[in-house]
């Protein structure tokens, strides 16, 4: 199962919006055929698996990182491949809560005969989907907030100078985050700043995630690098504006004046006059956006973090220090008592270059 969920992960940066998945056949205490999912559409890794190992896989115990598939979407279940294939015995690490599986990829092998078991290495393969799985558990895709800050927690400058506080290895490391994310959320104050293309900048990427600006009065330039790049890009506008046109710097920003690759999104304005987080959220999840990784000014990074919808905190550490004037890392209310404050726990830590990585996630001490 370790060497399924290996081959699972060269799928990261490709099979969106499907799970990562891989697949190891093994017979008589061989390794004889090996798979994983390369992208949607294409056959599914117990196929490969399969194909791989030819007559050897009658019999043989296939390890699968995720519950086989039953039903037909773009490609036949995987659950009858793997009984046309004879094989004895089929071991998964997690379910697969897809409501057209879930359960009955299980049920399909076990009235086939075929011996069943689950839960092998599930924190593992877990960790290898999460935002697949929490966009069906929960409705919406993994949030990551990517912060690059100094020893004392500022983000910029008082003036707004950031480039850059972190270091080259640090922004070759985001590139590699961004890479393996289905969209990448910002703020028009960001873009109005300072007109970043957030697009992956890797020359084996596959694909550019979605690149998706909260921008409630329309206030975008049709010229700005993140409507023009390579691949889609979406504004998340309210009701009242996105109706409309809205004079610009010489342009008109509707939908009939966005660039190729770039739409509008209407949602109800919040308390806040805003689109409400939560629905933007739920809307890219129902544009089957498994991972978030979000670059944003103190204000985004601040809401989102009051409403509790970051899944996992990225900071960047850099060894200096910007002082007291310097711009901090979100805008957050003030705290009444220190007991009332939010408690995060470490995920991972390491050195990236010169720089601390820090990966957080909600929880206690």
């Amino acid at each position: 199962m370790a060497r399924a969920l290996q081959l699972a992960a060269l799928g990261r940066d490709s099979s969106q919006p499907n799970p990562r998945v891989g697949c190891v056949l093994v017979h008589e205490g061989e390794r004889v055929g090996e798979g994983w999912h390369r992208r949607a559409g294409e056959p599914h890794a117990e196929v490969f698996a399969i194909q791989a190992a030819g007559a050897r896989a009658r019999g043989a115990t296939a390890y699968v990182t995720l519950e086989p598939c039953n039903h037909h979407g773009r490609t036949p279940p995987c659950t009858e491949a793997l009984i046309a294939a004879g094989v004895a015995r089929v071991v998964y690490a997690v379910a697969d809560p897809d409501p057209r599986v879930d359960g009955g990829g299980a049920a399909r092998l076990r009235a086939a005969g075929i011996e069943v078991a689950a839960g092998l290495l599930e924190a593992e393969a877990t960790e290898m989907n999460l935002g697949f799985l929490s966009r069906l558990q929960r409705g919406r895709p993994w949030l990551r907030l990517k912060l690059a800050a100094s020893l004392d927690g500022r983000t910029a400058l008082a003036s707004g100078e950031s480039q850059w506080i972190s270091s080259a290895e640090s922004r070759e490391d985001v590139q590699a985050w961004r890479a393996q994310s289905a969209a990448i959320l910002t703020g028009v104050g960001t873009v109005l700043a300072d007109d970043p293309a957030l697009t992956v900048r890797r020359g084996e990427s596959p694909r550019q995630p979605l690149r998706v600006v909260l921008d409630s009065r329309l206030r975008t330039p049709a010229t700005a690098r993140v409507l023009t790049g390579p691949g889609e890009s979406c504004l998340f506008a309210v009701d009242a504006v996105a109706g409309g046109s809205r004079q610009l710097a010489g342009t008109s920003l509707s939908p009939g004046a966005l660039p190729p690759g770039a739409t509008i999104e209407r949602l109800p304005a919040g308390a806040d006059g805003r689109p409400a987080l939560l629905d933007v959220l739920q809307r890219l999840a129902a544009r089957q956006i498994n991972e978030i990784w979000t670059e944003a000014g103190p204000t985004l990074a601040g809401a989102l973090l009051v409403g509790g919808l970051v899944d996992e905190l990225v900071l960047y550490l850099a060894p200096t220090l910007l002082g007291p004037d310097a711009r901090p890392l979100a805008q957050l209310p003030l705290l009444g008592r220190l007991a009332d404050r939010p408690l995060w726990r470490i995920h991972d830590l390491r050195a990236v270059g010169p720089d601390a990585r820090i990966m957080l996630r909600p929880g206690g001490l």
